[in-house]
């Protein structure tokens, strides 16, 4: 019994490890391609980052005192984060959906600043990382059930 508790925990601690990773690299990419390439967020992107950057925050601070309860609060901000991403991630790839709707000012969400393999894109990063923290965060769950 004692054991399966310390491995739950271990567990725990590693999900909570690995999702404050993939915020933090998130949100530093972010900085890199805004601050260092100097590519202009969209609307969307700003978004995006109101989602993201609280999450490298609240996820540090579960990591670092082992609290899984910040999953409360972490997969809602993951999980809305995911659609506008998908959303966004929409407009630049399949034509005409951009029109449902549009910028009104300032950079088009729909301009692919980046294009790596003809699908990586930055809304598909966001993409990519809000999905892998969702996973962390349900894997927590999972784990508490055993």
């Amino acid at each position: 019994m004692m054991k399966e508790r310390a491995r739950r925990s271990n567990n725990t601690q590693l999900f909570l490890y690995m999702a404050w990773l993939v915020s933090v690299v998130a949100t530093l990419g972010s900085l890199y391609f805004s601050e260092i390439r100097g590519f202009i967020p969209c609307e969307l992107c700003w978004y995006q980052r109101i989602l993201m950057y609280p999450l490298a925050l609240i996820l540090g601070i579960g990591t670092f005192q082992n609290d899984a309860s910040v999953k409360r609060f972490i997969l809602p901000m993951a999980i809305i984060g995911w659609c506008i991403s998908l959303f966004h991630y929409l407009e630049q790839k399949v034509p005409g959906f951009a029109a449902l709707k549009p910028c009104v000012n300032g950079v088009p969400c729909s301009a692919e600043y980046i294009n790596w393999l003809g699908f990586i894109t930055i809304p598909f990063l966001a993409l990519s990382a809000f999905s892998l923290i969702i996973v962390f965060m349900l894997l927590i769950k999972k784990t508490k059930k055993d």
